[in-house]
């Protein structure tokens, strides 16, 4: 939202609270060019009012928490599947041409080989990432039947100052609860891509700007990974706490 209000454009923003927060948007309260409507994608009224008079659309809607996949894996088929439905929908209803979508490195599970290309099997280990890929079917038939121009961005773990979920947050919320140590799921030698979300948006942007095909999809990470273990070092060191023991789970 801050990158499309600086360079110009009207934005409607659409959430439902559920795990975004007001105080991103405080400081668009009294900008005419944003707009800021609190509403469900789960609803198709709420879907085909909001789409109305559009340019493009920016779907970023969706439940980020992988965990849930385990013990209420149909959020993720609401919240993720569902809405996307009830949004390309409204688009064709209201002729919306245009979709920037937020998919995830998930729907490659436990990839093969790394670096991760885009033609990658498509192997998702969690409902969260199989969501993920049905979603990506739905609109690629939405783009081929009805003219959707699509980009979809295929995100590692994006983080930065607003970070609310995912394992960094995780790390920050177990040792402020107990500093002394930490608990871990797994060996902690999982490892992951993480990207700094200026530089996930600047890609975001440059790729919207420049796309030309109907249907086109990038992985959006750094070149280089990281170890779960290390992620864990980096907090314990950045929040300066001394010897914490990691008991693995």
């Amino acid at each position: 939202v801050d990158r499309l209000v600086i360079e110009g454009w009207k934005v409607r923003v659409v959430d439902n609270l559920s795990s975004g927060r007001m105080e991103n948007l405080a400081h668009h309260k009294n900008n005419p060019n944003v707009e800021i409507v609190i509403g469900d994608l789960k609803d198709s009224e709420t879907c085909l009012r909001v789409t109305k008079n559009v340019d493009a659309v920016f779907h970023y809607a969706a439940n980020p928490e992988v965990r849930v996949s385990t013990t209420s894996p149909e959020i993720h088929f609401n919240e993720n599947i569902v809405a996307t439905f009830n949004l390309l929908e409204a688009m064709r209803k209201n002729d919306v041409r245009e979709l920037v979508f937020a998919s995830s490195s998930s729907i490659y599970g436990e990839p093969e080989k790394i670096p991760v290309r885009e033609d990658a099997p498509i192997k998702p280990v969690s409902v969260y990432g199989a969501s993920k890929a049905a979603c990506e079917n739905l609109i690629y038939v939405y783009s081929k039947l009805y003219g959707v121009k699509t980009v979809v961005l295929r995100y590692a773990n994006v983080v930065g100052p607003r970070l609310r979920h995912g394992v960094v947050w995780d790390f920050m919320v177990k040792l402020r609860r107990n500093p002394n140590e930490l608990e871990i799921l797994g060996d902690g030698k999982q490892i992951r891509s993480y990207i700094y979300v200026d530089d996930a948006v600047e890609a975001t942007m440059l790729v919207w700007e420049r796309s030309s095909n109907r249907f086109e999809v990038y992985n959006v990470a750094s070149e280089d990974w990281i170890t779960v273990d290390e992620v864990a070092d980096e907090v314990i060191k950045t929040m300066e706490l001394g010897s914490v023991k990691k008991i693995y789970r």
